[in-house]
């Protein structure tokens, strides 16, 4: 039986299991649904960075529905939402679109 180290428990407790990334690699992925004229931007305290098309982000402290949330707030509406290589599904994405500003 394998023993898991407090802090690694902890952390993926507290981010919902998805803490499996190495330091510094992208954990999210936010591909807006129309252009954008940002190229990055913060949501609280997550850094995001527009990477092909595509914004990216390391780590972040809050659960990934927030944090959708908090990208659709800055971006608007989004194609695709990816949690450590696992994107949303069609009812998680509305759900999270429907936060998006209005124009």
């Amino acid at each position: 039986m394998k023993l898991i180290a407090p802090f690694a428990l902890a952390a993926a407790i507290l981010t919902g299991g998805a803490a499996t990334a190495a330091p510094g690699a992208d954990v999210y992925a936010a591909v807006p649904a129309a252009p954008t004229a940002k190229t990055n931007f913060i949501t609280r305290s997550t850094a995001w960075r527009l990477q092909n098309g595509t914004f990216v982000a390391g780590q972040a402290p809050e659960r990934p529905a927030v944090l959708c949330e908090l990208v659709v707030r800055q971006v608007g509406a989004l194609t695709s939402f990816t949690v450590a290589g696992k994107a949303y599904d069609a009812d998680q994405l509305a759900r999270c679109n429907a936060k998006a500003k209005k124009a």
